[in-house]
């Protein structure tokens, strides 16, 4: 799920997301660095990648190709390796 935007304290970059996977746990978010993400889950629109962890709760950065609209904020994507 996109939680939101990454964000610094004067800009946001909506290239940028934080990802929360639903039913990984904080130690297994580790092992899905590198992986492949869609949005929309359904019919694939834009494509990014996992690049890092974002803290220590086990949500993700992840690049897209392009910036994701606001619409996206709260929905859910699709996790490949």
């Amino acid at each position: 799920m996109i939680l939101n935007y990454r964000t610094g304290p004067k800009t946001q970059r909506p290239r940028e997301c934080l990802v929360r996977p639903l039913g990984v746990g904080p130690r297994e978010a580790g092992g899905l660095i590198g992986w492949r993400v869609d949005w929309p889950a359904d019919e694939p629109k834009i494509r990014g990648r996992v690049l890092s962890l974002h803290g220590r709760g086990g949500v993700l950065r992840v690049r897209f190709q392009r910036g994701v609209p606001g619409q996206a904020l709260g929905s859910r994507v699709r996790l490949y390796k």
